[in-house]
């Protein structure tokens, strides 16, 4: 496989994970069906990498990619819960 390619590949992959989100009012939706998709993607690339020996990068860089993924959706989850805690505890 060719090193440009590889990289022009995960470039574009990183590129659509980490693009800005949707205006329509349906962002949260986009970013958790992107959130599967990107599980998904990182699953099936261990799978072959168990099964058929696929590239070992590839499997590095779904990997990091996962990470990455669930870094992000601890931390929105953690800042909606403080927001929810912080409306709580308003005077009514």
């Amino acid at each position: 496989m060719n090193i440009s390619s590889l990289v022009a590949q995960n470039y574009a992959a990183s590129k659509t994970v980490t693009a800005p989100g949707v205006s329509d009012g349906n962002a949260a939706l986009v970013a958790a069906k992107d959130f599967m998709a990107t599980l998904q993607a990182s699953e099936n690339t261990a799978l072959s990498a168990m099964s058929a020996g696929a590239d070992p990068h590839a499997l590095v860089q779904a990997l990091a990619q996962t990470e990455l993924a669930v870094q992000t959706a601890v931390t929105v989850r953690n800042k909606v819960v403080e927001a929810y805690q912080e409306i709580l505890r308003m005077p009514v």
